[in-house]
């Protein structure tokens, strides 16, 4: 399959392209400062420019976004914003163009993660954002079909208990190769509207 893979950069990303490349699919890489193609998804109009250059696709995976970590009396409306914007609306938005271009049996696979549903101390805009993907998942897969619509919720990253240990205090971390098994069980399966939660 040809797989565009956003944010193929980053830990979780670097291990799903390890994963999709084992399986033997071709993989066009996408990300701000690094990638086959480079440009902000978190923009419509380059989501839009990014579906014109690279044709012939069979899935899409996303494997990278960012959230705004601080006590909800320090959370300002842009802080909000900027979360929604480049872990939820820039997935969303990368579906709802998409759709058009992709094969008619292919899939998206979004990103989410545990603060959905165990959220912690500082991470209500994270949470807020990998709630409302939940939700566009099982809403996107009753008309997308036959496409197909999947996440992947990982907890903490075992590769990433440095960086972010402290929030998530008390959590069991997974390698990221665990997460990106989910990754391929959602590009290669059949499933879709699935929120695919790995470690938790």
């Amino acid at each position: 399959m040809k797989i565009l893979l956003v944010g193929a950069s980053g830990t979780l990303g670097s291990a799903v392209a390890q994963a999709l490349d084992a399986r033997g699919h071709e993989l066009v890489t996408v990300g701000r400062g690094s990638g086959d193609v480079r440009l902000d998804v978190s923009d419509p109009q380059a989501v839009g420019r990014l579906y014109e250059r690279v044709t012939g696709l069979d899935a899409v995976a996303v494997a990278g976004g960012e959230a705004v970590f601080k006590p909800l009396d320090a959370l300002s409306g842009d802080d909000f914003t900027a979360t929604l914007r480049t872990k939820a609306l820039s997935q969303i938005e990368l579906v709802r163009q998409g759709a058009r271009h992709l094969a008619p049996n292919g899939s998206f696979t979004l990103v989410t993660g545990i603060l959905s549903e165990e959220p912690v101390a500082g991470g209500a805009a994270a949470s807020a954002a990998n709630g409302a993907v939940e939700a566009f998942v099982r809403a996107a897969a009753i008309e997308l079909a036959p496409r197909r619509v999947n996440a992947v919720s990982p907890t903490l990253l075992t590769e990433s208990v440095e960086a972010y240990g402290d929030i998530f205090a008390g959590y069991e971390p997974v390698p990221a190769a665990s997460a990106a098994a989910a990754y391929v069980r959602s590009v290669e399966g059949r499933h879709t509207g699935r929120v695919y939660r790995v470690g938790f």
